[in-house]
């Protein structure tokens, strides 16, 4: 599976994974080959590409948790572009309590870890696609912390509209391969801009206007080098900060690379006094960070294969050492200790499965 973009489609390609429109509706199933009509619809529905499946490679597996994600994502991200417009143009929201009370019943209740699934984003729905993902993470997060609805329910609402100022941040801007100094300063004074709209629309709920100004005052010192403030911060502002900081790190976009989950879960428990060490235990519960069957690379340099994660540490999983064909428990080995994953690989070529019960039985 690779990403493609749209100016490089063709008929006959096979999509990786479903299209839907804003109400949900599958208008392109996985397997299907793109027509002229289909190419044309991708351009006009302004993504930035689509997932394709090599000619012979086959259809990867996918729940039906894993299909009603993407669906929920879709709906969900045109729905919030809405509310989010409608708070800039108007001063106020008009289904966007509705919305959050979505994500509590999707995600606020679960009991196991999910395949947190993250579309490409461009210039034009980056704010829509990262606050939506965002406010998924902090549900899933709430919820696993053991948070009441109404906790949940801020935490949820501030994901939702923490980046509204970034909507007014000029294409030219966010086109940029990098950003100068001057752009960041300017970027910094719309979110200010957004700050103000939030202010004005939660005017009776300052839970919501603590959480996310707390939680942009704390990232702002982090980027800026500055030390964190002194104050006590509210759990809800905690989880937004690692929920917009994962999700930033992870999200592929056409400026940058992404980091795997692991990397960035390493990078924020590198930074502790930044990020939450219970919020980011409450993310790797919450989400599958490594799945059975994934290549990886050791902290020796070595290539591996997951076996079986271990819930406790998972940086040290059950492995199978390619070099050697050897099975270890990264866990459990005395003289293993300072072995561990260091990071995800490439993916295996998808038509050679690993039968992972021949090696754990």
């Amino acid at each position: 599976m690779r990403f493609v973009k749209r100016e490089e489609l063709k008929e006959g390609m096979r999509l990786a994974k479903p299209i839907y429109n804003k109400k949900g509706v599958l208008l392109y199933d996985r397997d299907s080959k793109l027509t002229h009509h289909g190419i044309e619809s991708i351009h006009n529905f302004g993504l930035m590409g689509v997932y394709i499946l090599d000619p012979a490679e086959p259809l990867p597996p996918m729940s039906e948790e894993d299909v009603e994600f993407e669906k929920f994502c879709t709906i969900s991200e045109f729905s919030l572009m809405d509310e989010l417009l409608c708070m800039k143009r108007m001063g106020k929201f008009i289904k966007l309590r509705y919305l959050a009370d979505t994500y509590v019943s999707e995600f606020g209740k679960l009991d196991h870890p999910i395949n947190f699934v993250q579309n490409i984003r461009g210039a034009e729905d980056y704010v829509y696609k990262h606050s939506s993902n965002v406010a998924i993470l902090s549900a899933l997060i709430a919820n696993r912390l053991g948070l009441h609805y109404d906790e949940q329910f801020d935490a949820i609402l501030a994901s939702l509209v923490h980046d509204i100022g970034k909507l007014d941040i000029p294409n030219m801007i966010l086109k940029k391969p990098e950003l100068g100094p001057e752009d960041i300063e300017k970027m910094k004074k719309y979110e200010l801009d957004g700050a103000e709209i939030i202010e004005k629309c939660f005017m009776s709920s300052p839970a919501v206007r603590r959480t996310m100004l707390q939680a942009y005052n704390h990232i702002d010192a982090f980027e800026k080098g500055e030390e964190p403030g002194k104050g006590k911060m509210v759990t809800t502002s905690k989880i937004l900060i690692v929920a917009d900081m994962f999700d930033r790190l992870t999200a592929m976009d056409l400026r940058k690379e992404p980091m795997s989950y692991i990397a960035a879960v390493r990078f924020l428990l590198s930074n502790v006094k930044w990020f939450d060490r219970e919020v980011i235990r409450a993310l790797t519960e919450s989400i599958n960070i490594l799945n059975v069957g994934t290549s990886v690379e050791l902290s020796n340099g070595e290539s591996a294969v997951v076996l079986r994660n271990n819930p406790d540490d998972l940086f040290k999983p059950v492995i199978l050492v390619l070099s050697g064909n050897t099975v270890i428990d990264l866990a459990r080995s005395a003289m293993f200790r300072d072995l561990e994953v260091k990071d995800v690989t490439k993916t295996l070529d998808s038509r050679h499965v690993i039968d992972v019960n021949a090696y754990l039985n």
